[in-house]
């Protein structure tokens, strides 16, 4: 039997790599793709990074979308979220669902991130698009709307500009850097098979 990996200094140099690269995608696509709502990207790269940093570094990438999420697009690009961060605390954990939801769901339904069959295709389409995109929106939307952001009347534009915003994003980005990036960060000692290990 094969003994778990124990973490090690290495995956909190790694953890705290993912969390700058996450918060600097996470600020530049709200810098220059903003949309009406402060935190809102029209075109939000970094969720498409941070999905791929989660499946590939398990936890430790959650935990950077989360930090990116706060930081990159919250604390350091939206006045409003500024202004109150007890709600970009709340508000930052659309990107840890936008993360969290394809890592268990792949993780629990035996999903291959090499992408060698029909099914996996499926898979990452319904949870690393869909389901997760759709959750994302529906928190963030929500959360913004409890300070004023953006007007109650206005949750389902923003509700659509971040779903769909991030769900191109998402397919352009997402299954591509898997099929070609995989490999070689399977090989590495960072790659984290499960959650933590």
């Amino acid at each position: 039997m094969k003994k778990a990996r124990e973490p090690t200094y290495s995956f909190v140099i790694l953890t705290f790599v993912l969390i700058l690269v996450s918060t600097l995608l996470a600020w530049l696509s709200v810098k220059l793709a903003p949309a009406a709502a402060g935190g809102v990207s029209l075109i939000y790269v970094a969720v498409a990074f941070m999905i791929l940093f989660t499946l590939w570094f398990g936890a430790y990438g959650a935990i950077a979308a989360y930090v990116g999420t706060l930081l990159g697009a919250g604390l350091l690009a939206s006045d409003s979220l500024k202004l109150h961060p007890e709600i970009a605390l709340l508000w930052a954990a659309a990107g840890l669902l936008q993360v969290l939801i394809p890592l268990v769901a792949l993780r629990s339904l035996d999903f291959d991130l090499n992408l060698v069959s029909r099914r996996d295709w499926t898979l990452l389409l319904l949870f690393g698009v869909l389901i997760n995109n759709i959750a994302g929106a529906v928190w963030g939307a929500w959360t913004l709307s409890l300070i004023p952001a953006i007007p109650p009347v206005a949750f389902g534009s923003v509700f659509a500009t971040w779903l769909i915003g991030n769900m191109i994003v998402t397919i352009l980005i997402v299954p591509v850097s898997l099929k070609l990036l995989t490999p070689r960060i399977e090989r590495s000692k960072l790659f984290v098979r499960n959650y933590w290990d």
